[in-house]
């Protein structure tokens, strides 16, 4: 039960920081923020994880929001560029 609060907080401040980047702020909700992060902290770990850096969502810490943030931010993009089409 812990983990998922653990996610869902990591999820939520990575979502908000990077729809803060990204500029995507007043269009997401705190709902988004939260599923934008939980993915963000998906997509992060396996990127740095193929690049050989390692980086997994472990708990509610910096290291975690920042991996999730970093997936989030290239999530986002990734959005962004499909919606301009």
């Amino acid at each position: 039960m812990l983990n998922l609060l653990a996610w869902i907080i990591v999820g939520a401040i990575a979502g908000w920081l990077a729809s803060i980047v990204m500029k995507t702020n007043s269009r997401q909700g705190c709902l988004t923020d939260i599923i934008v992060g939980v993915i963000g902290g998906f997509l992060g770990g396996w990127l740095l994880d193929l690049l050989g850096v390692g980086g997994d969502v472990t708990g509610l810490n910096i290291g975690s929001i920042l991996v999730a943030f970093i997936g989030a931010v290239v999530f986002l993009a990734i959005l962004k560029a499909i919606q301009r089409r």
